[in-house]
């Protein structure tokens, strides 16, 4: 997986766990494209002094995750709900029962929502 997916995701899930102005610095690099000359202007601190800020909180995202796996495993429930849906979609291909189409799409709905 690409590193700034990766991060972007840790971030959604264990960003509330970092410093204020780690998860600004890591949004503001990762999700809004700033350079670290930009937000070192924006901050009136050093580019030197944004990295370190962004490291640390690079740093404790993968520990986070290492310690407790919520993106693996949210990963693999995705992989999972992947399967389901193709198998779902060959049982409605082969079915002519209005019945059994209406519970597989809600069934369907819910598996989507899930993801979401």
């Amino acid at each position: 997986m690409d590193k700034n997916v990766e991060i972007s995701i840790l971030c959604q899930l264990y960003g509330k766990l970092l410093s204020e102005k780690q998860l600004e610095f890591i949004d503001d690099y990762y999700n809004n494209d700033l350079s670290l000359s930009e937000i070192a202007e924006n901050n009136n601190i050093t580019r030197q002094a944004v990295r370190d800020v962004i490291k640390k909180g690079e740093n404790k995202l993968f520990e986070l995750e290492e310690k407790l796996s919520f993106m693996d495993r949210m990963l693999k429930q995705d992989k999972k709900i992947q399967q389901i849906l193709g198998e779902l979609c060959k049982i409605q291909e082969g079915s002519s029962d209005k019945k059994i189409e209406k519970i597989l799409n809600n069934v369907t709905k819910e598996l989507i929502l899930m993801r979401i």
